[in-house]
């Protein structure tokens, strides 16, 4: 019997859900993964540096193997104070850490896991996010219904679909407008494919399609359409990947410009 994930994230905590091909849950495991307590935290940390005069730029005052040296600018009593927050930061870096490992071993029991890991962009945490939300890639028909759900779809409109000519005929009108992007669609995975436009600009810059972003910049599109763009070329693979269950290659992004039933 086929088996699907669920999967319901709170800020608190996520609810995995393995339910049966006729819709019926067959177990459930909560996962506390505390993201916002993590930040409230590192934010408190911060704050008692500052209020000393301590400069703290990225990350580094939160680990391990710098934290003495932090430390060490402190006064002792503002030491005492910062010393919880460390604790607390150490057990909810270790829980976050535990949810991101139930999630992948959750989404690896389905092998088309690691087919949308080859996607670039994509790593196993954005595909095991993506798993239970599209649950099936045969939802959608084409890459434009699938760009829809994802809140990457273009919404055109037109103020009337016919004009008067000034010999009094009526014609069809060809100016049409665009009006956004879909409002209704599922924010999660708006999020996550705009993520995955991230990495690649930002991360695998010799990747092609970071070059073909950094083509349509040079050309003159706006830096933001051109991240839509490449989000929706990573949706469109994407869909075309999972239809066919095989690993990405660098002939799936030229389809998925051309292919209009991926």
């Amino acid at each position: 019997m086929e088996r699907y994930l669920g999967l319901d994230v709170h800020a608190a905590s996520s609810t995995l859900a393995v339910i049966s091909e006729s819709g019926r849950r067959l177990q459930t495991h909560v996962v506390e993964t505390n993201g916002r307590d993590l930040v409230r935290v590192q934010a408190r940390l911060k704050s008692v540096y500052r209020s000393r005069g301590i400069g703290t730029p990225g990350r580094a005052v939160y680990g391990k193997r710098h934290r003495e040296p932090w430390q060490q600018q402190l006064p002792a009593t503002a030491r005492t104070t910062a010393t919880p927050f460390y604790e607390q930061i150490d057990f909810l870096v270790a829980l976050k850490e535990q949810a991101e490992q139930d999630l992948i071993r959750e989404s690896r029991k389905h092998s088309i896991a690691r087919v949308l890991e080859t996607t670039p962009g994509l790593g196993p945490i954005r595909v095991a996010r993506l798993l239970p939300i599209v649950v099936t890639p045969h939802r959608f028909r084409t890459r434009q219904q699938f760009w829809s759900y994802c809140g990457l779809g273009i919404v055109m409109r037109s103020s009337s679909d016919w004009v008067r000519t000034p010999d009094e005929r009526w014609i069809r009108a060809q100016v049409r407008q665009t009006r956004g992007l879909t409002r209704p669609h599922n924010h999660a995975l708006k999020d996550l494919f705009k993520g995955a436009a991230t990495t690649i600009i930002t991360q695998a810059l010799d990747d092609p399609l970071c070059h073909d972003y950094e083509r349509v910049t040079e050309a003159g599109t706006k830096p933001n359409l051109a991240k839509l763009t490449l989000a929706r070329k990573i949706a469109s693979t994407v869909l075309a990947l999972w239809k066919k269950e095989e690993p990405y290659r660098p002939k799936h992004r030229i389809a998925s410009e051309t292919d209009r039933g991926a």
